[in-house]
């Protein structure tokens, strides 16, 4: 079995796209949440809130050509999985290019504005606004056939289109292939452009935040006095590779990858499952060789929904005990869908590298009937811990886990 280290790492969130912009923010208590005027047309959507990137620009080095197959989706992992071979030292080196680098990244859906014209023909029978590359901006693997392309990728192109875990599976699954020697290269990750129709997702489930005219105090994981999740919009991407193949090449090790597991609830397409959550952590740990004592630290999936909330907390309660710090971004975000895996890996891996806890904004008053955990409230903690854990869950009963050591 071969090891993975994480060389490089990127993302772009509503609050920033480096960890110290994104950190002084968290620190400030400063929310990328705001209110979505523009959404005030869809009468029937009862959220206004989201988490945008307002300040995304495409970089001036990009081409026509390699735009004109990218939605807005693709961009933003392009753009993270471009900072992140940077971090790697990698960006334009033509070793990445033989064969031994891959790509596995996915997103919720395609960019939507393909989607909407397509749905115009058939509504309509007009063609209008459809050309050559319109499936390719729409298509489920957009963001992994995009990066492969962008960067001239040979190696395995795994697409994770699993909603809320397409980015956690995408570096699973990078890891994974490295591990048992398929090659030694992989960016991993996954991106979410933000469209009403995802907060529409999960209005009708009656899951979202109503707190439309007090944007910054939702949403509030955990806290008894949650009323739902909202969206956001990003992109993260982390280069693996095989720990031999980095040393030699003297590349910066952020961290080591030692642990993933992956499995189905299999009982309900939107309902969490207590158990099957439980038991992705428990996988996780025995890949990694580790007892359930050794994690410092779970960043939590923390969406602030009723049942999500309560059953992630109560099947890390049963594994961990009441000892296990946890928290969730996402109350700063918004849920980022498929790109929250990824980025909350990489805040996982920088709160660990500078033992500086990032805290659940707007958790007052956790809910009773959450687990028995050690919530981070009120601001950072200070932290020594070797092993942190990062799990997320979506929709269709699909739960991950992964785990990170630190390197030294």
């Amino acid at each position: 079995m071969k090891r993975v280290v994480v060389t490089g790492m990127a993302g772009m969130t509503s609050l920033g796209c480096d960890w110290e912009t994104i950190a002084a923010n968290f620190r400030a208590n400063r929310s990328g949440i705001r209110r979505m005027d523009e959404w005030d047309r869809f009468t029937e959507l009862n959220t206004r809130l989201a988490g945008p990137i307002d300040d995304f620009v495409v970089p001036a080095h990009w081409t026509r050509k390699q735009l004109r197959s990218m939605g807005r989706v693709s961009r933003l992992a392009v753009w993270a999985a471009e900072q992140a071979l940077q971090d790697a030292g990698l960006l334009g080196d033509e070793s990445i290019k033989d064969g031994r680098m891959g790509v596995a990244c996915g997103s919720s859906t395609g960019s939507t504005d393909e989607i909407k014209a397509f749905g115009n023909m058939l509504l309509n029978s007009v063609a209008e606004g459809l050309n050559a590359n319109s499936y390719v901006r729409m298509m489920p693997h957009t963001t992994a056939a995009n990066i492969s392309i962008f960067f001239g990728l040979t190696g395995r192109l795994i697409p994770t289109s699993s909603a809320c875990t397409s980015g956690s599976q995408g570096i699973g699954y990078a890891y994974e292939a490295i591990k048992f020697g398929r090659l030694p290269l992989m960016l991993a990750g996954g991106a979410e452009e933000l469209c009403p129709t995802e907060a529409m997702v999960f209005d009708a489930l009656y899951a979202t935040s109503l707190k439309n005219d007090a944007p910054q105090t939702s949403p509030r994981p955990y806290d008894s006095g949650r009323d739902g999740l909202v969206i956001g919009e990003g992109g993260g991407m982390l280069v693996l590779e095989e720990l031999e193949h980095a040393l030699a090449r003297g590349a910066h090790i952020h961290a080591e990858l030692v642990g993933f597991g992956s499995n189905a609830d299999g009982q309900h397409t939107t309902r969490p499952e207590q158990k099957t959550m439980r038991r992705a952590m428990e996988l996780a740990l025995e890949d990694a060789g580790l007892e359930p004592s050794a994690i410092g630290y779970v960043n939590g999936h923390g969406t602030a929904t009723d049942q999500g909330d309560i059953a992630e907390t109560l099947a890390t309660s049963s594994l961990f005990g009441s000892r296990m710090p946890i928290s969730s971004q996402k109350s700063f975000l918004g849920h980022t869908l498929g790109a929250c895996g990824a980025l909350e890996s990489w805040f996982s891996i920088e709160m660990m590298n500078r033992d500086q806890y990032v805290h659940t904004f707007n958790l007052d008053s956790v809910d009773p009937q959450c687990g028995e955990l050690d919530y981070l409230q009120g601001g950072f903690r200070e932290m020594h811990n070797d092993y942190v854990m990062n799990n997320n869950f979506a929709f269709g009963g699909v739960n991950t886990s992964l785990i990170f050591r630190r390197w030294s």
